[in-house]
């Protein structure tokens, strides 16, 4: 069974991949979140995978979240595969504290770093279309590569960490969870076309349309799937995203 999150399609390009290689049940975190679906059961010697982004050299809240109110048995075979744009800071250890809080072990994790999506502070850019494509195929042959050592159910560890890993991870993400998930300063310009996309991918479903026109509802997680979908790019994040055009997995 594989839980995972994705704005982007980065990460559902992941689990996808690793499900349909690995014959395993997708379960789509926000969508199970929102039914209150965290009773599973597992066959036995069935693999538990998590699949996510890295945000701000962290696990997402909401997939943290969803760990600590899922349960399942003990698994015997528990990894992540994590997607990011550079690097994952301390996220490997992140998220085995938290399987440890719940009494289980993290047996593998490996990352892919894969295009960049989060461009909603100044600095922070897409990659070209040619050095995106490079990342996409060099996560692939990543994903080739460790598949077989999940079917042999090994244990490892291929993690892109980086540099001043545990301030990022700990005191730079506290920053990001805190103030930069602020969903009050999207909005939408006038080459809004009123298509309704931006509603249909949420995956918090946290936007509706007011006088045809989106309207963010306060529980955001900056993931900027609304962003970077709009057929006309008429949604932007303050100042910090103009110009800088969008990506999404397929695009």
């Amino acid at each position: 069974m594989i839980f995972y999150f994705s704005g982007c399609g980065n990460s559902r390009h992941v689990a996808e991949t690793l499900a349909e290689k690995l014959n395993d049940t997708l379960v789509f975190i926000p969508e199970a979140a929102r039914g209150g679906l965290y009773d599973y059961t597992l066959a036995e010697g069935e693999r538990l995978g998590f699949v996510f982004p890295v945000y701000s050299w962290a696990p997402p809240r909401l997939v943290l979240d969803f760990v600590k109110r899922l349960k399942i048995s003990k698994p015997d075979y528990v990894y992540f595969a994590c997607t990011c744009g550079d690097e994952c800071g301390q996220t490997e250890a992140i998220f085995r504290k938290a399987l440890k809080e719940k009494g289980w072990e993290l047996t593998s994790c490996f990352s892919l770093i894969m295009p960049e999506t989060y461009i909603a502070m100044g600095g922070f850019k897409l990659d070209t279309e040619e050095n995106a494509k490079k990342k996409i195929v060099a996560a692939d042959a990543t994903l080739a590569r460790n598949l077989p050592r999940l079917v042999n159910k090994e244990r490892f560890s291929e993690i892109t960490v980086g540099s001043f890993a545990w301030l990022k991870s700990h005191v730079i993400n506290s920053g990001f969870n805190r103030y930069a998930t602020d969903d009050s300063k999207y909005r939408s310009t006038e080459a809004c076309v009123h298509c309704g996309q931006c509603v249909e991918v949420c995956p918090l479903k946290n936007i509706v349309l007011e006088n045809g026109r989106p309207k963010w509802q306060g529980h955001c997680t900056i993931c900027m799937a609304c962003y970077h979908h709009c057929p006309v790019n008429a949604i932007q994040y303050g100042k910090a995203t103009e110009g800088k055009g969008q990506y999404y997995f397929g695009r």
